[in-house]
């Protein structure tokens, strides 16, 4: 596995390795000692899968409040996305910074997104399929999000026809109005 340090150094981009031959490739795309040594000490307890129909599709900002911050494992398997984190841990050198990566079938990569980060994404293609490992379930109680076009977070979207969100993500707050639900430490 090829592991790649991004600009906010506890986000990471994993490229596993891929065997090939004629009849296609094989590749190890998650081995448990392997990451808990070179990524995160977690434990992952649910696989989530979701299609966007529509290039331009919007998912996110997201994540949950302890005691069910989640951490994500990230990956494509149909179609092409960016996918995107934004530090909001209080107190980070990196706070509202945010960092990204094109993932696809074709490149295989996968983002680390752990908890204390805000997670979305945008699809480049249609009948895009994410496929994510979490480190804790979904809970709607603990359920928030920030604003996707918040411009104190600049984030460099591609340029689409439109951009499809919910009604949900279209609503969600500012940056500067989050309370501080993470400390850096």
């Amino acid at each position: 596995m090829n592991l790649d340090q991004l600009e906010i150094e506890d986000v990471k981009k994993i490229t596993p390795a891929r065997f090939g031959d004629s009849r296609g490739y094989f590749s190890e795309i998650f081995k448990d000692s392997w990451f808990r040594s070179n990524v995160a000490d977690v434990s992952f307890v649910q696989d989530n899968e979701s299609l966007s129909a529509e290039p331009g599709t919007v998912r996110g900002l997201h994540f949950q409040l302890h005691p069910f911050a989640q951490g994500k494992l990230v990956r494509c398997l149909r179609g092409a996305l960016l996918d995107v984190a934004v530090d909001i841990r209080q107190g980070s050198a990196t706070y509202g910074k945010w960092v990204s990566a094109e993932l696809s079938p074709e490149n295989g990569a996968q983002l680390w997104v752990p908890g204390g980060f805000a997670h979305g994404f945008i699809t480049l293609q249609p009948d895009t399929i994410i496929s994510y490992k979490v480190t804790a379930p979904y809970s709607a109680e603990h359920d928030r999000g920030v604003r996707w076009d918040d411009p104190a977070i600049g984030i460099r979207w591609p340029r689409m026809d439109a951009y499809i969100l919910s009604d949900k993500d279209g609503k969600q707050p500012l940056l500067s109005e989050l309370p501080p639900y993470f400390q850096f430490s």
